[in-house]
C-alpha cells in the first residue's frame, strides 16, 4: 500500500487551496498548475474567486499524485490515464451516488429559530425606520 492511500482526509464538505496542500502534501502553486493540465480536476470557486475543494478533488490530486511521481507517468500519460479511469469509474459512481440518494444535512433548529427571530425583528425595525423618514 503506498502512503498515498494510507492519507486521511477530513470530513469536511469544502476545503480551501491550503488545507489540501497539507493533506496531499502537494504545494498550492503545483495544485494551480495541475488544474491547467487536468480537466478532471476543477475545484469549485466562491464569490471571492476562492477555491473550494471538495473530498472528491482531493481524491483526484492523490490519483494524480501517485501516478506522476510513483508510477512515474508524464503529464500527457496520467491524463489519459485519468481519463480511462474516469470513463470506466464513472457509471459505477453515478449508480452507487443515485441509490445512496443525497447526503442527510444537519441542521441546528435552535440557530435556525434564532436567526429567524433575529431577522424577523430587524425588519420590523427597518419598516418602522423607513415609516419614520418617509413622513
Amino acid at each position: 500500500m503506498s502512503a498515498i492511500e494510507q492519507v486521511q482526509i477530513p470530513e469536511k464538505l469544502f476545503y480551501r487551496i491550503n488545507e489540501v496542500a497539507t493533506i496531499t502534501q502537494v504545494k498550492p502553486y503545483v495544485l494551480r498548475y495541475w488544474e491547467t493540465e487536468f480537466p478532471t480536476l476543477a475545484p469549485e470557486k466562491d464569490d471571492n474567486d476562492q477555491r473550494r475543494y471538495r473530498k472528491g478533488d482531493i481524491e483526484v490530486v492523490l490519483q494524480i499524485k501517485r501516478l506522476l511521481y510513483e508510477e512515474k507517468f508524464t503529464i500527457a500519460g496520467a491524463r489519459k490515464q485519468l481519463k480511462e479511469m474516469g470513463s470506466n469509474h464513472g457509471a459505477a459512481t453515478a449508480a452507487a451516488r443515485s441509490a445512496s440518494g443525497p447526503a442527510p444535512v444537519k441542521v441546528d433548529l435552535d440557530r435556525f429559530q434564532r436567526i429567524s427571530t433575529s431577522l424577523g425583528d430587524l425588519r420590523r425595525d427597518l419598516t418602522e425606520l423607513y415609516r419614520l423618514i418617509s413622513q
